[in-house]
């Protein structure tokens, strides 16, 4: 019920942001973090010549040749320490890249495939990567700085500024790379990962929009045209809600998107129907509509269902047989209905700034998300004690949390269950053993 108030309440008058398709879209890229990171390192290092420049034209001009000349032996040792971090940075690189792709391997292998995107989207993989090739780009940069000329009359710069960038840079790649191992050492523990993929999955909760009433998803007017899709065929990622929003108000229709976020899509097939008026211009809703090769958490209420589900399914498998981590992911699983259990689903309606409903986005329903979280990992459970007594913990939970409206899926996965450990279990006392339920599976 608590997680229940909390979606609520982070829900509750969000009105989408125009930029957040993109945001999520860059997230889910790992060049952008480390090209703006290079790029930025080039601003800062022209600011840093300047600087440099004109403490050097200062010195000229009030003839302190002998500070010059101080600051000359002085950039003849910083030469040899940015040398030795340009080359050293390289190496450091090659350390950092060839670890990701170790763990990236091991959490496929172990977990699934699908959070190989946790390790893409991690915050502190992109800085770190960000942060080396920036030092390793800025010590090239301040190696052109240094003057080839020993007389304190004639030099023009001396990298003092750049040098101490460098250093600062170098201290910062260190600390990150400390924290780089602990997060990723972390994203190999199957704990953090179902941790991650539940947080993602409320957050996209939390972003879907409650309805107030349930009239408006029924009265939206006839349906009056379909806008096709005509790009290249691929998953709906998402789709950009506060456009569609604009569209819709200034030509005074309701769009309804017709597949869900997540469903593939080929060219041709309608992906949005128009109600209420006439059709607004294509190439407006063509840019509107994501697809990629993928599913993102980004607007897919059901993608972090199925990537626990995912997880515990390989660990019931013969290969791996590990049903306490199937019973970590159930935990996730009863969560995340627990929170869904009383909100409103089918439908997410977007409204304009007057309250209208403008874009009608189809959610998965009640009865979707338990099948879902439950129908694959109950056909798993019946032979492992500990998974089927979780299981049956967490209906007995949801039964409890649910309106009797939303009682008939768990009842039936419950029973199902039960009839599949009779199938399984060879004595009644293994049957009784197996059907009594337990929060912790056999603790």
């Amino acid at each position: 019920m608590s997680d229940w108030m909390v979606t609520r309440s982070a829900s509750a008058g969000r009105r989408p942001r125009a930029l957040s398709p993109l945001r999520e879209h860059l997230r889910d890229t790992f060049w952008f973090a480390p090209t703006a990171a290079m790029a930025g390192v080039f601003v800062v290092w022209v600011g840093a010549n300047l600087l440099d420049t004109a403490v050097v034209d200062a010195l000229r001009e009030d003839r302190d040749y002998e500070t010059l000349d101080e600051l000359l032996r002085f950039a003849d040792d910083a030469k040899a320490v940015v040398s030795a971090v340009g080359s050293a940075m390289m190496t450091f690189i090659g350390v950092v890249f060839s670890i990701s792709l170790v763990a990236v391997q091991m959490a496929s292998g172990q977990f699934t495939p699908r959070v190989v995107r946790l390790f893409v989207r991690s915050r502190i993989t992109k800085a770190t990567f960000a942060v080396f090739l920036a030092t390793f780009v800025l010590t090239l940069l301040v190696l052109t700085s240094f003057d080839t000329v020993d007389d304190p009359r004639a030099v023009t710069s001396v990298p003092l500024v750049q040098s101490v960038l460098t250093l600062c840079m170098v201290g910062l790649s260190l600390l990150l790379f400390v924290l780089y191992v602990n997060a990723t050492l972390r994203l190999m523990r199957i704990s953090h990962v179902i941790a991650r993929i539940a947080s993602e999955s409320f957050r996209v909760a939390a972003s879907m929009p409650v309805p107030v009433s349930g009239p408006d998803a029924a009265g939206l007017g006839p349906e009056t045209a379909w806008v096709a899709h005509e790009g290249p065929a691929g998953v709906l990622r998402d789709v950009h809600i506060a456009r569609l929003v604009r569209v819709a108000r200034k030509h005074g229709v309701v769009l309804r998107l017709i597949p869900r976020i997540g469903d593939f899509v080929v060219p041709g097939m309608p992906v949005l129907a128009v109600h209420g008026g006439p059709v607004p211009p294509r190439r407006r809703l063509r840019h509107a509509i994501s697809v990629g090769v993928e599913r993102t958490y980004h607007q897919d209420l059901g993608f972090g269902l199925r990537q626990l589900s995912d997880i515990a399914l390989r660990a019931l498998s013969s290969a791996i047989n590990d049903p306490t981590t199937a019973v970590q992911a159930l935990d996730r699983i009863v969560q995340f209905l627990a929170a869904l259990s009383r909100r409103p689903l089918d439908a997410a309606l977007h409204r304009d700034r007057a309250g209208a409903v403008r874009l009608v986005q189809p959610v998965p329903g009640w009865t979707d998300l338990v099948d879902l979280g439950c129908t694959e990992v109950r056909l798993c459970a019946a032979e492992s004690p500990q998974v089927s007594r979780r299981m049956l913990a967490g209906l007995d939970d949801l039964l409890l949390l649910a309106p009797p409206d939303r009682r008939e899926p768990l009842l039936r996965h419950r029973e199902l269950l039960r009839q599949a450990v009779d199938l399984a279990a060879p004595t009644p006392s293994d049957r009784e053993f197996a059907l009594r339920p337990d929060r912790q599976g056999i603790g």
